[in-house]
């Protein structure tokens, strides 16, 4: 295939050997400061978008994709209800569940907490409480109170630290909303046994939730066989919303629904964000690398002033002019871009292993587990964002090379050759 002859001609640029090696300085100091700017780009927002998978499986693992309720007034006769919404298309498991605020007592030490009654034999198709056990058994929510036995409830691990807990030993539920006496409201007390010790990874969750089963729920807050709502697992997470407004339009004004993006938006949205800004402030990286673009233009315009004049002479257009020197800079960018691109998906593939050589040789703990709550530092490359990266790029070292290449093509051969 025939090249321009624009093409060969930039190119040929930054091929020959000059009599000023500090251009071909400038070059290299362009091209490598492109590549950082990529490179920082590609890590950071596999960084960013690995936390953000990672918190989703932690808030997915507890809650359920939809929640469905009625304004906060307990549900009763709910077999219909539930029946219709599993029968939805898209819906693969149902469950109900009771849900209240209550007080832990055992000794000296009291937490406030959420408690939530689940049915053990269908919650474990909705959530992933069944599989983040870290201590006992998720089974001891089936154990029924006897005069010999107490209910099981299960802790999160930071709940469980809090009280000064392990399985098999006791605590007390208390809740405010108690019984009226004649010496006033007494708070309602019922002793249970802990039954197992989970963990979400995530603080707020493992310290302020418990668990009991929901028929103990229910007579502890005398619901006589209400529910504060169903949960749904649904096929795809991310096509809740379609489903949310599905079900409030078909059982409204009866119940209302709200999906897992909803209950969690704040930090769903805080996370958009800072991956945002952090997509600007990074390309500004770029911009000052675009910046040593320009400047190897104009020097290899200062250079190249004779040879311009001479090829106006034999025919060539300002197009033409600006078509070389736009060709120059879009090589250095795409270099640069080709450059960054390589080490920085090098860097996002291979990020633990090499934060655990750092850690090594400066011996100094930068992510620990009991503070950052990490099994692993987390990354995931997204070809959309990497797409989005080289885009940017490239339109930015276009931009960085317009200028010069325009006063190349105004260069009059008369005023450049005139001391040759």
């Amino acid at each position: 295939m025939k090249l321009p002859i624009e093409f060969l001609i930039g190119l040929r640029y930054l091929r020959a050997k000059r009599a000023s090696v500090f251009v071909s300085i400038i070059t290299i100091i362009s091209t490598a400061g492109v590549a950082l700017g990529v490179m920082a780009l590609i890590v950071v927002l596999a960084v960013m978008t690995g936390f953000e998978r990672d918190l989703k499986e932690k808030i997915l693992s507890t809650n359920a994709h939809i929640v469905v309720t009625k304004n906060g007034n307990p549900l009763y006769d709910y077999e219909d209800l539930q029946r219709e919404l599993r029968a939805l298309p898209g819906v693969e498991a149902t469950t109900p569940f009771v849900y209240n605020q209550v007080m832990l007592s055992t000794g000296e030490r009291v937490a406030g907490v959420v408690v939530r009654g689940v049915e053990p034999s269908s919650d474990p198709k909705v959530t992933k409480l069944s599989t983040n056990m870290q201590h006992g058994h998720y089974s001891a929510l089936l154990n029924a109170s006897t005069s010999t036995e107490y209910p099981g409830i299960l802790l999160g691990t930071e709940l469980a630290r809090t009280l000064g807990v392990q399985v098999g030993d006791q605590l007390n539920i208390i809740s405010p909303l108690g019984t009226i006496t004649p010496l006033g409201m007494m708070p309602k007390m019922k002793p249970f046994r802990v039954g197992g010790i989970f963990s979400t990874g995530m603080y707020e969750y493992d310290s302020s939730i418990a668990y009991i089963g929901i028929s103990q729920a229910q007579r502890f807050f005398d619901l006589a066989g209400g529910i504060t709502g169903i949960q749904l697992r649904v096929t795809d997470v991310y096509q809740t919303p379609v489903l949310v407004d599905q079900i409030n339009r078909r059982f409204a004004p009866h119940v209302v629904a709200r999906d897992w993006m909803q209950m969690n938006k704040n930090i769903l949205f805080a996370l958009k964000t800072e991956k945002a800004v952090m997509f600007i402030i990074l390309t500004l990286i770029v911009l000052v690398a675009a910046f040593g673009i320009a400047s190897t233009l104009f020097m290899i315009v200062t250079e190249k002033t004779r040879d311009i004049a001479i090829l106006k002479t034999m025919g060539a257009t300002p197009s033409h002019i600006m078509k070389i020197f736009m060709l120059v800079g879009g090589v250095i960018g795409a270099v640069g871009t080709c450059g960054g691109v390589l080490s920085g998906l090098l860097i996002a593939h291979n990020l633990e292993p090499i934060i655990n050589v750092i850690q090594k040789i400066t011996g100094k703990n930068f992510f620990s587990k009991d503070i950052y709550y990490l099994e692993h530092f987390p990354s995931q490359v997204v070809m959309a964002d990497v797409v989005s990266i080289c885009i940017t790029t490239m339109l930015i070292s276009f931009v960085a090379a317009l200028y010069p290449a325009w006063r190349a093509s105004r260069l009059l051969p008369v005023e450049a050759l005139r001391y040759e």
